[in-house]
């Protein structure tokens, strides 16, 4: 009986990896794929695809696209995401305001979502002379401290896939071997900065991290270019010891 009962238990397990692999090759996919593309992608038998993707599909957490791309992630990723999101301001809000209240300028905080970084959360400067950005504004990724931070992180063909899709879209005809080298410099030193790059006459610091579920987040200050120079020490210092918190707070290196 304990025999058996432990081969169900692996069995399950199995199940689940299967399962989070498929969703994973499907988060980049917002078309879709084939059950025989997902095969292929996570090197299984199309029939256990067809039979993983059927149960995940009663659950919403897989659809089949309207345009008929094949399957594709579900509403109800969108809404354990959501969840996840709230959950993360309230355990960064305190990072956030000691961050703000220790340099006196503007703190974000935003998640990569698809193919930019989504602002979820933001506490103002104190400085008469402020950067606001609103939540639910959408950055690039190649260009801002927060976006680089990310990509950093990543794995680095994941990243650059994701930068010369930004290239692309913005028609930018150089820059990703600049890029890629400077990918090496940010994860060497944990911080990325953006100078007057994204948006003339603001400069801005920041880094990133994930969380337990593997999503990356980013937290930086913008700062009136102005005035970058005079503080841009004190605000490494105490992005650093921020970034000491997040990692201590989640348990993973940021």
């Amino acid at each position: 009986m304990a025999e058996s009962t432990e081969k169900s238990d692996r069995n399950g397990i199995q199940v689940i990896a299967r399962a989070a692999a498929i969703l994973r090759v499907l988060k980049d996919k917002k078309g879709g794929l084939s059950l025989g593309q997902i095969a292929t992608e996570v090197n299984l038998p199309r029939s256990t695809v067809q039979r993983i993707t059927g149960a995940l599909a009663t659950e919403r957490l897989v659809i089949s696209d309207p345009s008929g791309g094949g399957v594709r992630l579900g509403p109800e990723l969108a809404l354990l995401a959501e969840s996840a999101n709230d959950n993360i301001v309230e355990r960064c809000r305190l990072i956030l305001s000691e961050l703000a209240r220790e340099t006196g300028e503007t703190t974000d905080l935003a998640v990569l979502r698809g193919e930019g970084l989504v602002f979820i959360d933001q506490v103002p400067g104190l400085h008469r002379l402020r950067t606001v950005s609103s939540v639910g504004d959408v950055f690039p990724l190649t260009s801002t401290a927060n976006g680089r931070a990310c990509l950093a992180l990543m794995p680095r063909k994941a990243a650059m896939e994701l930068a010369a899709q930004e290239f692309q879209r913005t028609g930018q005809e150089d820059g990703y071997e600049e890029l890629s080298g400077l990918l090496d410099k940010i994860a060497q030193s944990g911080l990325a900065f953006d100078t007057d790059e994204h948006t003339q006459g603001i400069s801005a610091i920041g880094f990133a991290f994930q969380d337990a579920s593997g999503s990356y987040y980013a937290m930086s200050i913008p700062i009136p270019t102005s005035r970058f120079p005079e503080n841009r020490e004190k605000v490494e210092t105490a992005l650093r010891r921020a970034k000491a918190n997040v990692e201590a707070a989640f348990g993973t290196p940021g």
